[in-house]
């Protein structure tokens, strides 16, 4: 294949990854910019710190997320799995390996939860959102064995590197993105998205679809995991329950941004702005005076027009 082909192959790749986005990032800039305007301090830099930080993990858990269904798949683990990370590191980093110990100790533990819950989804070929269920009430019993109320301890160094002043969460999100995109020119990348589109022809072509599919769940595991330790340098201890509300987040999140249930229609960008929106949203709504019942109203709705919307318009080019 020459270089012009490839390019030309490579650009409506991109075209039709990218296809709805463009609205999504209207509306998100909309929203910021009414942020702004609300709550100008975020326009300082510890005002924009202190937001990023509050928008980190949601950007993590949908990424974990967006990684299973691209591939086809869907978790409902992910806030169990964030409170295991949070527990984990909160009981680890005053032992005699400290701080890297810890954080050793959460990601190993989140690539291997991921991964046997992938090894269990493909080649026993049972239902991932069955299997995640199960496996979402162990992990939070686990959580609840390792730490039964929160406590434990976090280095005041680590909470104040990570949730100080300085836009660090935003400058680690940029580097997860880098090595995603990274990620991606391996056989395995490409393969996530061939596999969630069409696996018979991905496996037909080569790619080792079952590999692909283990890889993913041990991926999203360690970000779910990892995201517990920084919610857990947050508030400076671990809490076996505090990832709950993460898991609905994380599949509003990747809606949001137009990822498909179905595989392989979407980006990791268009997740990580989906939930950028989802947070600015949420606080956009608290400044406006909206009561909590409002709020969660809100929020259904204009998740349902997100996904709504564009299956709409799509129908009616199709009857045109």
């Amino acid at each position: 294949m020459s270089t012009s082909s490839s390019s030309r192959l490579y650009g409506s790749i991109q075209l039709r990854r990218n296809r709805g986005l463009a609205g999504l990032y209207l509306v998100v800039a909309a929203f910021l910019i009414l942020y702004a305007l609300l709550f100008p301090g975020i326009l300082s830099i510890g005002g924009f710190s202190k937001f990023t930080q509050n928008w980190f993990p949601l950007a993590l858990v949908a990424m974990a997320q967006a990684l299973l269904m691209l591939n086809g798949g869907i978790t409902l683990a992910i806030g169990p799995l964030v409170s295991l990370g949070a527990v984990i590191a909160a009981t680890t980093m005053e032992g005699a390996l400290g701080v890297p110990g810890g954080i050793l100790a959460v990601s190993l533990a989140g690539l291997s939860i991921g991964a046997a819950i992938g090894v269990i989804v493909t080649y026993l070929r049972l239902p991932a959102i069955i299997v995640t269920l199960a496996g979402s009430f162990i992990i939070g019993g686990v959580a609840l064995i390792l730490l039964p109320r929160p406590g434990g301890f976090i280095p005041d160094w680590l909470s104040t590197v990570l949730a100080g002043h300085t836009p660090v969460a935003f400058l680690l999100l940029i580097v997860i993105l880098l090595l995603w995109k990274a990620f991606l020119a391996t056989p395995l990348g490409l393969g996530i998205y061939a596999a969630g589109d069409n696996p018979v022809g991905a496996f037909r072509s080569g790619v080792p679809v079952e590999r692909v599919k283990v890889v993913a769940f041990a991926l999203s595991g360690l970000l779910a995991a990892l995201t517990g330790l920084f919610v857990a340098a947050q508030t400076g201890s671990g809490d076996p329950v505090i990832g709950t509300p993460f898991t609905l987040n994380s599949i509003a999140a990747a809606v949001l941004g137009g990822v498909g249930f179905l595989g392989g229609k979407g980006t990791m960008r268009g997740a990580t702005c989906g939930s950028l929106l989802l947070s600015v949203m949420i606080n956009v709504m608290f400044f406006l005076g909206f009561p909590p019942v409002a709020q969660y109203v809100a929020q259904g709705l204009i998740i349902v027009g997100a996904v709504a919307v564009p299956e709409l318009l799509g129908q009616w080019r199709a009857r045109r």
